[in-house]
């Protein structure tokens, strides 16, 4: 499980193994924040000098590194450094900060955080609402997003269950439900809405989040009833929910007069509870 933690409202990759139980972060991510560099190509290129001198000296921390797809600057999911907690934290030793105590407490709250999430699912829910009021979205916007997190969680479980391992299937299978049912990949609906790294969903308005939700809700249970026995049996299930969804689409657009997508994105919060933009004659 990959996903975004926040220090100091500054964005580090993290990934949750589920076996190991433990939580990988992004090393060029972290040594960007504790050295303030500007751009992730700056922190990059830090990492890259600073790992020829850990091997200069000796020091097992740059072979301790595993290697994880996170989705990259570009939106792309591309292979990365990680280390586990204990590695960040010889990490942070290796490397000069006045940031370097309160980070220290921060990944140790991290660590606490997951544990109890595990016993209380509620709290995961909790620390996302809190996410996104940190983010500067609207109260009824977040309650739609939430949902949304839920309905994505049951349908990457069916998928697993119906034999969908690697984030590159993921990605194929989501970008399938999503032409079906907004008429446009993954990657055109991004470009739309002026979009590179960012999520999707995160992006978009209500409306656009409900008939995501149909897709995946309907996709979720297509596949429990039918079974998919294979990778293209599965690309199937996913269009025929995501055209569930398409057609809920055409409808509200008919009835609204009000178009379903839109160019509205993250820049502009407060408007994506309202979806104003009206079908061309």
């Amino acid at each position: 499980m990959s996903n975004i933690k926040l220090f100091n409202s500054k964005e580090i990759r993290t990934h949750w193994d589920g076996e190991k139980e433990e939580w990988f972060f992004s090393v060029v991510d972290v040594c960007g924040v504790l050295t303030d560099q500007p751009t992730h190509d700056r922190a990059r290129k830090y990492w890259s000098v600073l790992k020829t001198r850990l091997k200069g000296e000796g020091s097992e921390l740059a072979t301790d590194c595993s290697q994880l797809k996170l989705q990259a600057t570009d939106g792309k999911m591309r292979v990365t450094d990680v280390l586990d907690t204990k590695g960040i934290l010889r990490l942070v030793q290796s490397i000069p900060s006045p940031k370097a105590e309160p980070f220290k407490v921060w990944l140790a709250q991290v660590g606490s955080e997951r544990i109890e999430e595990i016993y209380d699912p509620e709290i995961a829910i909790d620390r996302a609402l809190e996410f996104y009021r940190a983010k500067g979205y609207t109260e009824g916007w977040i309650n739609q997003r939430l949902k949304t997190i839920e309905m994505r969680k049951e349908l990457t479980d069916e998928w697993k269950d119906k034999g969908v391992t690697t984030g590159q299937d993921y990605a194929i299978l989501t970008n399938e439900m999503t032409a079906a049912w907004a008429g446009m990949s993954t990657r055109q609906y991004k470009d739309m809405k002026g979009l590179t790294k960012e999520n999707l969903r995160d992006n978009m308005t209500n409306i656009e989040l409900v008939l995501n939700i149909l897709a995946e809700v309907t996709t979720t249970t297509i596949s429990k009833t039918s079974n998919p026995k294979s990778m293209q049996e599965n690309i199937e299930v996913a269009r025929r929910g995501g055209s569930v969804a398409g057609v809920a689409k055409s409808e509200y657009e008919k009835a609204t007069g009000v178009s379903v997508i839109s160019t509205l994105n993250a820049s502009t919060k407060e408007l994506l509870e309202i979806n104003a933009s009206k079908i061309e004659d």
